[in-house]
């Protein structure tokens, strides 16, 4: 019995210093207030397109991140009436809005059917399921090789190491794709899909993690995108948090999240932001990335990996900062724009800021969400 006190005393004195962090919050500022605040205003928000005029031809990728976001808050919050709204927002696609699901064409594309895995998750019914698998099962599926030849070449040698057909090695894919195999793998329980999501993990972290941590945007593009990183910060610990400690690809994946968790810590700034380039203090500081560090920093406290006393005043002080951005409205400002990639370091710092950006609201439910995890 002796040998289990130390390990037991450790364990509770990490839960003691996270709750400490992440408690007692000055008024409006709580997670629950703000989760509140920004699910809210999703419901109230009809389908949008990348803040261009009219209505999307897809779902976009942004509004399913919020979307996510939003079910996984409201369930821990307990906030049944916000969480039958977010239901209830996705009814009219089993039917006359059907249209809107977007075809597995691509990651930005496939990452909707995360939706439909959590309301299964959350309501038990299986059209949600249907949906949701077919669309994880068709990012390996489809196309054939022949089709891949003609579409995009350059990744036949990665077919044959088990990687998707959406393998475009954009630090982007690394949310996109894992959140949605992860998801598929929570609904099932079918160790496939949690596989094919860590062994593509493992070949982004080989490809684009650099020496210091961080990530270049693609191999052609040597910047490091606030928000390109974030994807990958978030994509990590969402993979981290569903992996068995004895998963083959764990210790690769833990050793990429914390070399980057290391680097993300030195380049914070004293008031708890990230900047639009991580490592050009120059560039204006960016809310979307900030949100997604200050997820995986609360992931990490609060899962073990990371250590309390470190990340935890980071993270707090990061969320507190952060929530200063957010309007009357319960719209976050200093958003990035939606942005492709391109090797040249003007393109980024131009990149235009905007206020209410899917991508930034998004990360605001994602944090709310991981510190109301027990």
């Amino acid at each position: 019995m002796k040998k289990l006190i130390l390990p037991l005393l450790v364990l509770a004195s990490t839960g003691a210093f996270a709750q400490s962090y992440f408690s007692r919050w000055p008024k409006g500022t709580s997670p629950t207030e703000i989760g509140t605040r920004v699910t809210e205003r999703f419901i109230a928000t009809p389908h949008t397109n990348f803040n261009r005029p009219g209505p999307p031809k897809f779902i976009t990728y942004p509004e399913t991140c919020t979307w996510l976001g939003a079910l996984t808050f409201t369930r821990l919050a307990g906030n049944k009436a916000l969480n039958t709204q977010l239901a209830e927002r996705f009814e009219p696609l089993f039917g006359a809005e059907e249209n809107l699901i977007p075809p597995v064409l691509n990651v930005d594309y496939a990452v909707f059917g995360s939706v439909p895995l959590e309301l299964f998750q959350q309501t038990g019914d299986k059209r949600y399921l249907t949906l949701g698998q077919r669309i994880a099962d068709e990012q390996w599926g489809k196309p054939s090789r022949e089709q891949v030849k003609k579409i995009l070449p350059a990744i036949l040698p990665w077919l044959d190491k088990g990687l998707s057909w959406h393998t475009r090695f954009w630090i982007d894919d690394m949310y996109m794709i894992t959140a949605l195999q992860t998801q598929a793998y929570r609904a099932t329980k079918d160790k496939t899909y949690l596989d094919r999501a860590a062994t593509e993990m493992v070949a982004y972290l080989d490809e684009l993690q650099q020496a210091n941590g961080l990530f270049y945007h693609a191999p052609d593009v040597p910047y490091f995108w606030g928000r390109g990183d974030g994807w990958m910060a978030a994509g990590m610990s969402e993979l981290l948090r569903s992996m068995p400690k004895d998963h083959p690809a764990r210790p690769r994946i833990l050793k990429g999240y914390h070399t980057m968790m290391a680097s993300l810590l030195k380049y914070q700034d004293a008031d708890g932001m990230w900047h639009q380039l991580i490592d050009d203090p120059n560039s204006w500081p960016e809310t979307s990335s900030t949100g997604m560090f200050t997820f995986a920093f609360v992931t990490g406290v609060k899962e073990g990996w990371l250590d309390a006393k470190t990340y935890g005043p980071a993270a707090r002080k990061a969320w507190l900062r952060l929530i200063t951005y957010l309007n009357e409205q319960s719209d976050i400002r200093e958003v990035c724009e939606g942005t492709n990639k391109k090797n040249d370091h003007q393109y980024y710092l131009d990149r235009k800021r905007v206020t209410g950006d899917l991508h930034g609201q998004a990360p605001l439910l994602w944090c709310a969400t991981a510190f109301l995890r027990k």
